[in-house]
This record gives structure tokens, C-alpha cells and sequence, in this order.
């Protein structure tokens, strides 16, 4: 009898965490860069376990028609990072790899995509 609610307990315990929801996916670390402000000081942004997989445009440089871009991008995160020079990770892309060095100031950057792990 012990034996069937034994299995009983662990057949339930097994159904539960199935139905738990997935947790969303984020890569660990930091990923930071500059971009000049409207007072024209350079400000630092640094984005923390940020989403990944996916895209995210860089809020503060945006509108390419009213802001320059942002720039020395720095990936201390423990994903694969793509820079690109247009909102919506479009124009021109560079890779930056996990727990990087900063780069130059001359890297322009308005969006970024995280990869998945690995």
C-alpha cells in the first residue's frame, strides 16, 4: 500500500513541476554603452541580465533623426552579442563576444540582439 502512495505522491510531484511556467530567458552580466545626451554630457547605460534571444533598440538613440548613436559598447554578459548601427538590428553589424573588453568610442551602435546561450 506504502508503495502505490509512494509513487502515487511522486507521479503528482512530476505532474506539478510540468505545469510550472517557464522562466524567461536572460543572459547573465552586464551589457553598458555611452551615447551623448540632450545637454550634450555623455551618459553611461548599462542594461542588466538583459532579455535574450532578441532584439532591443537602444531607447535613448532611437531616431536617427534627432539623436547621433550611441557608442562604446561594452558586452560583460555570458551571451554573444550583435551591434548594429540602425534601430530594429538592421544596417551594419559587428560581434561582440561574452565577458568582452569595451570598445572603442568609434563603434557606433543604436540596437542590439543577444543571442541564446551558447
Amino acid at each position: 500500500m506504502r508503495l502505490r502512495h509512494t509513487l502515487g505522491a511522486a507521479l503528482g510531484a512530476v505532474a506539478l513541476v510540468a505545469t510550472l511556467p517557464a522562466s524567461a530567458n536572460a543572459a547573465t552580466g552586464d551589457f553598458s554603452y555611452k551615447y551623448v545626451g540632450l545637454d550634450g554630457t555623455v551618459q553611461s547605460v548599462t542594461l542588466h541580465d538583459p532579455p535574450s534571444p532578441g532584439c532591443i533598440t537602444l531607447p535613448e538613440v532611437a531616431d536617427p533623426g534627432s539623436s547621433e548613436p550611441a557608442f562604446a559598447p561594452h558586452n560583460d554578459t555570458d551571451t554573444w552579442v550583435m551591434v548594429f548601427t540602425e534601430p530594429d538590428c538592421t544596417g551594419n553589424s559587428w560581434t561582440l563576444r561574452p565577458h568582452g573588453q569595451p570598445a572603442t568610442d568609434r563603434l557606433k551602435l543604436r540596437s542590439v540582439f543577444l543571442t541564446d546561450r551558447h
